[in-house]
């Protein structure tokens, strides 16, 4: 089944560049939640930013079904919650999550697994 993504490709300007490409659930990018939760770890490949994206509430069970998945330019989840934009530049290794004021927070990264 073909994803109805929440933003149509026309409405993604350019926020950010040179990032390259990243993990984002359907929860963000169909379901136009925020992002709740992201970590960066080193990239695997030349174009990846090592940057995974949640919005925070996805089971273990969601997040095994790669279908929920898709790999984005970081500028296409950036037009989505423009809020991530400080913390692009974050080294590898560290994770913010959104605290109850909907603030991100540094926290630790514990990646569902």
């Amino acid at each position: 089944m073909k994803k109805q993504f929440k933003l149509a490709a026309d409405q993604i300007r350019t926020l950010v560049t040179g990032y390259g490409s990243c993990f984002a659930t359907d929860r963000i990018t169909v379901d136009g939640e925020c992002v709740g939760y992201m970590y960066r770890e080193a990239p695997r490949e030349k174009d990846d930013s090592g940057w995974h994206f949640f919005a925070g509430d996805e089971t273990q069970k969601y997040v095994d079904d790669s279908s929920n998945l898709g790999i984005y330019n970081v500028n296409t989840i950036a037009n989505y919650d423009p809020e991530i934009t400080p913390f692009l530049n974050e080294p590898p290794g560290t994770a913010w999550a959104r605290d109850l004021a909907g603030s991100f927070v540094k926290d630790r990264i514990d990646p569902i697994e």
